[in-house]
């Protein structure tokens, strides 16, 4: 008999994301003139395989788990794969020292990791700062440390357990903040630097996650912080996803993913109409010409806005609609205004039909 549906689900989500980093890794050895792992190719296009010996350019995957139903189900399901591909599988769990005893559960989730055969396994303490509140403060911290133990043993890829149901609270929140299509995409399936942070479960539901992990026993931590009302994704989580599935009926979670990813597919389509109207609305220069901004569509002209003010120097995260609104004023609607301040001491300014944007 085979495994039970919701451990079958989640490996063949795992697994699939397993081959498409093995593919990815073989094609970058090859560029670089080396010679790949004999079953590299083989195994990049679906095959299945026993497990196979250890080698130095056999690419390097971390489960990122705090211990949690979502996380514990994806090491689970990647310490089952990996034995069967050409991959080397390891873990990283993140102590953000915000609650008693968060040492000593990092301990052991990293002894539940290690269980699993998988290696390395990491343990990291972080500081979590004060900007952009708890929550925001508190995933800047993580996905540091995330970034550092990737660099630090070299990893291809870091799995994420994020799920179906993550998505939709994400959707909402960016619906809630107004900050347009690309907020409402959602998570990326892939994301990060080089594409390194993967996240197989989107596909799938939290309750699948669950109960993939009773069904192999496999013991779970439940974060109190994700029934604390104190925090806006829980008071979503518990209180308006349930609310509106009230009064719109079951299937909206669904609806909600399908949404992130049409977002997804027409931001991505009008971030590249942007990149190449960027190089024709500029001068011999390479000053933004007012006239031919104007000429764009509203979407593509403040795409083409907000690169020109994070190459000048202003950051991505603090750079919100509105600061990006006063500044497409300066095209569509001149009426001799004095310079935009934005963040990261950047200036937006009009001079001679030209669009100035650089450091105050």
């Amino acid at each position: 008999m085979g495994p039970h549906p919701a451990v079958a689900a989640i490996r063949l989500a795992v697994r699939r994301v397993l081959h498409d980093v093995i593919a990815e890794h073989a094609e970058q050895t090859e560029r670089a003139g080396h010679a790949p792992h004999p079953e590299l190719a083989q195994a990049g296009a679906g095959s299945r395989r026993t497990a196979l010996p250890e080698r130095p350019d056999t690419p390097l995957v971390l489960v990122a788990c705090s211990g949690g139903a979502d996380s514990m189900a994806l090491a689970s399901a990647l310490a089952f794969e990996a034995r069967k591909l050409p991959v080397r599988a390891g873990g990283i769990t993140v102590d953000h020292g915000l609650q008693d005893g968060s040492d000593t559960r990092a301990t052991e989730v990293a002894a539940r990791l290690a269980a699993m055969d998988l290696g390395p396994v990491e343990a990291v303490s972080v500081r979590v700062g004060r900007d952009g509140g708890p929550e925001a403060a508190a995933r800047d911290a993580r996905y540091a440390a995330l970034d550092a133990a990737a660099e630090r043993h070299g990893a291809a890829a870091v799995l994420l357990g994020h799920t179906r149901d993550d998505q939709a609270e994400t959707v909402l929140l960016g619906l809630a903040r107004g900050s347009g299509i690309r907020s409402l995409s959602g998570m990326a399936a892939a994301s990060g630097p080089a594409g390194r942070y993967r996240r197989p479960f989107l596909q799938l539901d939290r309750q699948t996650a669950r109960t993939a992990c009773l069904a192999q026993s496999l013991p779970v931590w439940d974060d109190p912080h994700n029934i604390d009302p104190a925090y806006t994704r829980s008071r979503l989580r518990h209180e308006g996803l349930p609310a509106l599935e009230k009064a719109l009926g079951k299937g909206v979670v669904e609806a909600l993913a399908r949404t992130a990813q049409l977002s997804r597919d027409d931001a991505d389509a009008l971030d590249t109409w942007a990149a190449a109207a960027d190089r024709d609305v500029r001068d011999d220069a390479g000053r933004l010409e007012c006239a031919k901004l104007y000429a764009l569509p509203p979407a593509v002209r403040r795409r083409v806005l907000r690169r020109a003010a994070i190459e000048a120097g202003s950051p991505a995260g603090s750079l919100f609609a509105r600061h990006i609104e006063e500044v497409d004023r300066l095209v569509t609607g001149w009426r001799g205004q004095q310079a935009i301040n934005l963040p990261g001491r950047v200036e937006a300014l009009r001079q001679g039909g030209r669009l100035v944007i650089r450091q105050s």
